[in-house]
């Protein structure tokens, strides 16, 4: 599977690689966005919802909500959060998901950007794209790229 790493010094290069990531996408891919808490992944896809065209929206983390939708352009897209889904089995974790509906927007042609669905692949459906954030205090962020998506 093609990889490539990504130096993520600024805010800025975090930014232009949504907008580099924007230009892949298409209805039903599906994105997992992977790293610690405070690894920017939230910024990422605030960035890349403004990339694919968002305008007016505040953009924050579905943690509590799980999902949020955004309609717009003629483009669906479900952005969640399933930090707090990772508790227990991996069959009750995988059914919660299940639950939530995503792999079906996904055939309906909605673009999926899914934080914390590392494992949960099963319930989600193939990743068209992994984006991997680290943070470093030694080092600047950074972000690896792993997919179908990445050579394109």
């Amino acid at each position: 599977m093609p990889e490539r790493n990504v130096p993520l010094p600024t805010r800025r290069a975090t930014t232009r690689l949504a907008h580099e990531v924007s230009q892949w996408l298409k209805p039903g891919h599906l994105v997992l966005l992977c790293g610690e808490l405070g690894a920017g992944k939230t910024f990422f896809v605030r960035a890349l919802l403004r990339a694919l065209g968002l305008t007016g929206e505040r953009v924050q983390s579905p943690t509590f909500g799980l999902v949020h939708e955004y309609a717009f352009s003629g483009l669906r897209v479900m952005h969640a959060d399933l930090y707090r889904l990772r508790e227990g089995t991996p069959e009750a974790q995988a059914a919660a998901v299940r639950s939530l509906g995503l792999a079906d927007a996904a055939r309906e042609g909605a673009v999926l950007l899914v934080e914390w669905g590392e494992g949960l692949e099963a319930a989600l459906g193939q990743a068209d794209l992994c984006v991997h954030f680290t943070r470093d205090m030694h080092a600047p962020r950074s972000a690896q790229l792993r997919g179908a998506l990445v050579d394109e």
